[in-house]
């Protein structure tokens, strides 16, 4: 079995308030072949710029019981390191989810590649912010 495309998604939540308002989302991709979930992380910043992660089987009911219902396939795949990388960017008393995610619904594009003896050279993501803004402007 080959992999498909992975994605590594980083959500920002003001105030360092969680929601669970996400995971049925994550849940619905998942249970529908879209995605699966390899690892989830939960960054918090607070007021004094001190640091803290939460891996997805470590979840509380403060922080959304909704996440403790995906099933992770890599746990710990996401650690301190990828904390570190969001550091700088994250404000003060703010927290973020690092979702890292495989695309399962590219899985027939890339068997066909591969029997077309073809290569993927590259993939671009573009934020649907950005899209957003683009068609706005336009």
């Amino acid at each position: 079995m080959g992999f498909c495309p992975v994605d590594v998604m980083i959500v920002g939540f003001p105030g360092n308030k969680f929601s669970g308002r996400i995971a049925p989302a994550l849940m619905e991709l998942v249970d529908n072949s879209t995605i699966r979930i390899i690892d989830l992380l939960f960054v918090s910043k607070d007021t004094d710029g001190a640091v803290t992660t939460i891996k997805a089987a470590d979840v509380d009911a403060e922080t959304g019981p909704g996440y403790l219902a995906i099933n992770v396939v890599q746990p710990g795949a996401l650690g301190p390191e990828d904390a570190d990388e969001l550091t700088e960017d994250l404000e003060p008393n703010s927290s973020a989810l690092v979702i890292a995610f495989e695309n399962i619904w590219a899985t027939k594009v890339i068997e066909a590649c591969r029997a077309a003896d073809a290569v993927v050279i590259d993939q671009i993501r573009i934020p649907a912010d950005v899209v957003e803004a683009v068609v706005a402007a336009s």
